[in-house]
């Protein structure tokens, strides 16, 4: 039985430990915010790792975010990550999915498992390690980081290995809100052509968003609904690779087992070892918020406040993982993950190009 003193110890020590990161973590998102108001081009979670990236590089903040700050970063990184993909649910209507219609759905989903492939294909290509080819695929094909951070909880990647994933997909999306604006005209796009190709070829929501409404009402709605329809691929996505994960560490205890010469009972083993779940129970979550929030039940001031709850428990989440982001390391390390990930941001919004021409020929 825990003592009532040990346990306020407990949460004292906790506070203190993690307290000043997370502080720090939460007047990012308010700053981030506050930029985005003034210059709604400028999507706050991209401000938010920007932020954490400039705060571990100057000199005066670098050794706080190395020192004092950094257990409470490392928990807005791996823990808020995954209350604010929770929150995403609340985005999703699947009523406003359905009224595209089933081809226009299908040419959506065609260009993810396309996209998810072919960006994973590549990083095997470029010979990246380990886990980075499937997280970079995820974030570029799906949702951006929060696609990363639900991957990495099934295949149980170390926070650090997501750090540079999280970065790419941030660079590549920022350079979207730029560069495709640019595009429309010479290409020959319409308004609506223009929030389709953004919708199925920006990786972020909030990417999506400022990319869409240079163009005008028209853009931002179809982009957002085409965008939504491939965030509604994160769980199906996950669970396969939670289910291959599962089968791939059960087939090695059993190596393991036979190799030792274990006996058919002993279990001690099978019972020290933690499979990743198939589904995340965050994941469960997100899935669940989408539901009610389908039903049309909730008033707009709960979607409203699921929104902004999104907003800063993902944006202190991204200022955490940038504050992992040291340029001088990125520069030595991850100059080939750079140009896979442009070569997959290429092949991805070429894809959707030729989806948009389908959708409306």
């Amino acid at each position: 039985m825990v003592k009532p003193d040990a346990g306020r110890q407990a949460l004292g020590d906790g506070i203190r430990k993690l307290g000043p990161g997370m502080a720090v973590a939460f007047a990012a998102v308010a700053l981030s915010l506050v930029v985005h108001a003034l210059i709604p081009m400028l999507p706050a979670m991209t401000v938010a790792v920007v932020l954490g990236i400039a705060a571990v590089n100057l000199p005066g903040t670098s050794t706080l975010c190395q020192g004092p700050w950094r257990a409470g970063l490392n928990f807005a990184g791996k823990h808020l990550m995954r209350v604010g993909i929770v929150f995403l649910g609340l985005k999703l209507s699947l009523g406003d999915i359905m009224d595209l219609g089933w081809f226009s759905v299908a040419l959506v989903v065609t260009v993810v498992l396309l996209s998810f492939a072919g960006t994973y294909a590549l990083g095997k290509l470029f010979r990246l390690a380990g886990d980075l080819p499937l997280l970079i695929a995820t974030g570029f094909s799906i949702c951006g980081a929060s696609a990363i951070g639900a991957m990495a909880a099934v295949k149980g990647t170390k926070h650090e290995d997501t750090v540079l994933p999280v970065a790419l997909v941030t660079l590549c999306g920022t350079l979207a809100i730029g560069v495709l604006p640019l595009l429309m005209h010479p290409l020959g796009l319409s308004a609506l052509q223009f929030g389709q190709w953004v919708g199925a070829g920006v990786h972020d929501v909030g990417q999506v968003v400022a990319t869409a409404q240079t163009a005008g009402n028209v853009a931002l709605s179809a982009a957002v609904v085409i965008k939504l329809t491939r965030v509604v691929l994160l769980a199906p996505i996950v669970g396969v690779a939670g289910g291959v994960e599962r089968r791939r560490q059960k087939g090695e205890l059993a190596a393991h087992q036979s190799r030792s010469d274990a006996a058919p009972t002993d279990t001690s083993t099978a019972k020290a070892t933690r499979f990743p779940p198939v589904v995340p129970l965050f994941v469960v979550g997100f899935l669940l918020l989408a539901a009610i929030r389908t039903t049309g039940w909730l008033p707009q001031s709960v979607i409203e406040g699921g929104a902004l709850a999104q907003d800063i428990a993902l944006g202190a989440a991204l200022f955490g993982l940038g504050s992992s982001v040291r340029v001088r390391d990125l520069l030595a390390t991850g100059l080939r993950a750079t140009a896979m990930a442009m070569c997959a941001w290429a092949l991805i919004a070429a894809l959707a190009f030729g989806a948009v021409h389908l959708m409306t020929p």
